[in-house]
């Protein structure tokens, strides 16, 4: 089920009332409801993978008692166990074609004909986030950060909880756990942060994203026929379209939250105003860079153990976030990218400079400020080529038409681009210091005019129902 389809307008209203107003003085039965729900929210979309969904749940739910084993050798194995299951589940359903056609290709080099076997079979709406969700339960166990839950409802609700099920953010246990297991209590405050974030989730996928993305898709799909201005264009395009279509599934996702009483990790925090591509990192995707860094990049030994282990580390992270994303070369590439960004911050420990907001307790930022967004923005923008391209011929492709097609008279007009990027900036930047408080006018009239005029742009757009980017991942 998709957050902008109206099956969702009627499935969000039916499970809130059941929730507050029928199950309100059972927790027992509110996270039966909301589990249920889950599951049916995630079968609307793709039924046929319940049962991955519920195995998966299943066998990390008893490998966290494994691993809390007193007999360190009992839960290392419980361990490898999880790891394996949960890899092994990608490997089969998201990356086991990529393996063998690059098998057959390099074989092919060196003289060797092959017809190699492979699978025919749809990717698992967000079987990204839930695996992710599974190892990093076990692996807090194993490190004591958590004990095993008892409840399978309550570990199943951590594992499939619907707002955040196909497309994060990717939960932490000793976060989201210990909110399933206690008792909640309505709060209107709470539940109006919840609808705000949730209208402006949703201007910002159905208005702004989703509008971009019909300018510049045809544009991707045939860059050949189009001028360097207009190429260029569409690559500052597809940067507002994805900014907007995933960071509004994440405003979605923590306002639906708010309304079943449960704070989610915040997921981005205006990555656009970066000052450079640590700090863009620190703000793009926070749940996923985060996961990485506690599981994969300090374990490995992190920056501890000198700077050729440092450097080796970070190539790392990036190159397994660029391959998470998807099964081709292009991601990987994207990933190096960013890792060579990444570099020279950290070989000059400059990687850690920029944690503050900018501009802050500012109007405007200042030049030198203006000067660092801009680079890494236009950086960042040129990843994303590579990100959007169907492979990594078409990304090399388009980037070498944005310096060779001058003469080229395919173009578009691009004043829809301008104008709805300019209105997300623009609105990003006085939200800029908080990405959980959205601040509207005090002034009742007007604030009631912007809530209206923000639903009706919405309603205006529904009915395309355009699925979210990373839902394929």
């Amino acid at each position: 089920m998709l957050f902008n389809s109206f099956e969702f307008f009627g499935f969000l209203p039916i499970v809130f009332a059941l929730y507050w107003f029928v199950f309100q003085r059972k927790i027992v039965l509110q996270n039966l409801l909301i589990l249920l729900a889950s599951y049916f929210f995630y079968g609307w979309w793709s039924w046929q993978f319940m049962g991955l969904l519920l195995l998966s749940t299943t066998l990390d739910y008893f490998y966290g008692f494994g691993v809390s084993s007193s007999n360190k050798k009992k839960a290392k194995v419980f361990l490898w166990l999880s790891i394996f299951n949960n890899l092994g589940i990608l490997a089969i359903f998201k990356y086991y074609n990529f393996f063998v056609t690059q098998f057959q290709e390099g074989l092919e080099l060196i003289g060797f004909h092959t017809n190699p076997v492979l699978l025919n079979v749809a990717l698992p709406v967000g079987i990204s986030f839930y695996t992710f969700h599974g190892m990093s339960y076990v692996f807090d166990i194993y490190r004591n950060h958590q004990r095993p839950v008892k409840n399978f409802i309550d570990y199943a609700v951590f594992v499939s909880f619907f707002p955040l099920l196909v497309a994060g953010p990717i939960e932490r246990a000793g976060h989201l756990l210990p909110q399933v297991q206690k008792a909640r209590k309505f709060s209107y405050q709470q539940a109006l942060e919840g609808c705000r974030l949730i209208l402006w989730g949703l201007f910002k996928k159905v208005v702004i994203a989703d509008a971009i993305a019909q300018v510049i898709d045809p544009i991707f799909t045939n860059y050949i026929d189009y001028n360097s201005p207009t190429l260029f264009l569409a690559a500052i395009g597809f940067a507002f379209q994805i900014y907007g279509d995933f960071s509004g599934y994440s405003d979605i996702a923590l306002g639906t939250a708010k309304l079943f009483g449960f704070e989610l990790l915040s997921n981005f925090r205006f990555p656009y105003f970066s000052r450079d591509i640590a700090e863009f990192w620190r703000r793009w995707h926070i749940s996923l860079s985060s996961w990485f860094k506690d599981y994969l990049y300090i374990p490995l030994g992190g920056s501890r153990q000198g700077l050729s282990k440092s450097v080796r580390n970070t190539f790392i992270i990036f190159l397994v976030s660029g391959f998470w994303h998807g099964a081709s070369w292009n991601f990987i590439v994207w990933g190096f990218i960013h890792a060579c960004g990444f570099l020279p911050l950290l070989l000059l420990k400059r990687n850690r400079k920029n944690t503050d907001t900018v501009a802050l307790n500012k109007h405007l930022p200042s030049l030198k400020e203006l000067r660092q967004m801009i680079l890494t923005f236009v950086f960042v923008t040129f990843a994303w080529i590579f990100f959007r391209a169907e492979n990594l011929e078409n990304a090399i492709g388009f980037i070498s038409c944005i310096f060779t097609n001058w003469t080229q008279l395919g173009m578009i007009s691009g004043k829809s681009i301008v104008v709805l990027g300019s209105i997300l900036l623009l609105i990003d930047w006085y939200l800029r210091h908080n990405e959980r408080q959205l601040r509207v006018p005090t002034w009742q009239p007007l604030r009631m005019a912007i809530y209206f005029s923000f639903a009706l742009a919405i309603w205006l757009k529904l009915g395309g129902e355009q699925t979210f980017i990373y839902f394929q991942f």
